[in-house]
């Protein structure tokens, strides 16, 4: 595999193509990623959004090219690519007790030798990431005794724990209030400068997909109808064009703000 750091894209997707039951999901979607780049999906509901990132994290075959640090994603063996890529799916299935600290160290299997135990190492990773998502707390708690905003960053904590290179966000801030929505982007931000990670979300809320995004990627009827930095594609004509509503765009500190306009 390509060195995650190298000039070779993270994520490379050509031609992508998928069909369910029969009618076409995604037709014909090109993408690329940089490493260290934070690019957003946004789009209205049914268009795509959360079946590309099902592709690129290798849960969907793809009818097309996707290569992840310039490796076919279909040569990675299922260990490898757990390695490379790390996704916050919208509604995790959770095996049933699990607590906490289990369920975040599920994000070291990749690392654990086969019929292993975890190490101390792994243990440490861990207890990091719950001190950073302010988790440390609920580690003993079983996860169906949590709020929606409490789960979330609970299923952030085990993707940050499998210590990929790239991070596949499917909606992470929809369960979370307003002060843990910052927390997590901010963390999530935080470790893009410090150790280099590399971001593929989705998002409905275009306000805060503007501010957090180095590049925004409009999918409409599943194809990609806008790409660039949040203000060439967050604009009221194109939100007006494929989301049919009626809107205002003003200038932000970190990006633009996209207000509602009653009809």
């Amino acid at each position: 595999m390509t060195a995650p750091g190298s000039a070779v894209p993270a994520v490379e997707v050509r031609d992508l193509w998928v069909r369910l039951g029969g009618a076409p999901i995604l037709a014909g979607v090109d993408l690329t990623v940089a490493p260290g780049e934070w690019v957003t999906v946004i789009g209205p509901n049914g268009a795509g959004k959360s079946t590309l990132l099902r592709v690129v994290g290798g849960l969907l075959p793809p009818s097309g090219e996707v290569r992840l640090h310039g490796t076919p994603i279909d040569r990675l063996r299922r260990r490898d690519r757990a390695r490379v890529v790390a996704t916050v799916a919208q509604s995790p299935v959770v095996p049933p007790g699990m607590a906490v600290l289990d369920y975040v160290l599920l994000g070291r299997t990749p690392f654990i030798p086969a019929l292993g135990r975890e190490s101390a190492a792994d243990l440490a990773v861990v207890h990091d990431v719950l001190d950073r998502l302010d988790l440390a707390g609920f580690a003993g708690r079983e996860l169906a005794t949590l709020s929606g905003g409490e789960r979330q960053r609970v299923f952030l904590a085990r993707a940050l724990a499998q210590g990929a290179t790239l991070l596949l966000l499917d909606e992470p801030t929809s369960a979370l209030d307003i002060g843990h929505q910052q927390e997590v982007l901010e963390l999530v931000d935080q470790l893009r400068a410090d150790a280099g990670l590399t971001v593929l979300a989705t998002m409905h809320d275009l306000s805060v997909a503007g501010e957090y995004a180095d590049r925004l990627v409009l999918l409409a009827g599943g194809k990609v109808v806008a790409a660039g930095k949040p203000r060439e594609v967050l604009t009221e004509e194109l939100l007006a064009t494929h989301y049919r509503a009626r809107v205002r765009v003003v200038d932000g500190e970190h990006g633009p703000i996209v207000v509602p306009v009653r009809r």
